[in-house]
């Protein structure tokens, strides 16, 4: 049987971690924005233009990666909470450890997570 309580502690820290990145991203959003008013409209003529286009379109990309795997570890949390961390939201059976070792909050066993992020 899994330690859950050490899976807790893990996803308790991927949290922190998540949130603490949150408003950095925010902040790079920020800056490419302003930095994208400030300059030369026409991105596609203006060297500096599609560099910040691509520094805004990454750092968003990632702030919106960042919320999501937030959301799964905080389900994940939940599941610890009520019982069901370990057990597949797909047919109930246990999720095999190693498989939670590598991605502890998954909410899938190994066969129900093709096909799914």
């Amino acid at each position: 049987m899994a330690d859950y309580e050490t899976f807790r502690m893990l996803l308790e820290d991927e949290r922190a971690r998540k949130l603490a990145l949150l408003p950095a991203l925010r902040e790079d959003i920020r800056s490419a924005s302003a930095a994208r008013r400030d300059s030369n409209v026409d991105d596609e003529h203006d060297p500096e233009g599609a560099t910040i286009a691509f520094e805004l379109s990454q750092a968003s990309a990632l702030l919106e990666q960042s919320r999501a795997g937030l959301v799964q570890v905080e389900g994940a949390l939940a599941r610890i909470a009520d019982g069901s961390y370990g057990n597949c939201a797909v047919c109930g059976e246990s999720i095999a450890e190693g498989r939670l070792e590598a991605r502890p909050w998954t909410p899938y066993c190994l066969v129900h997570a093709k096909g799914k992020a």
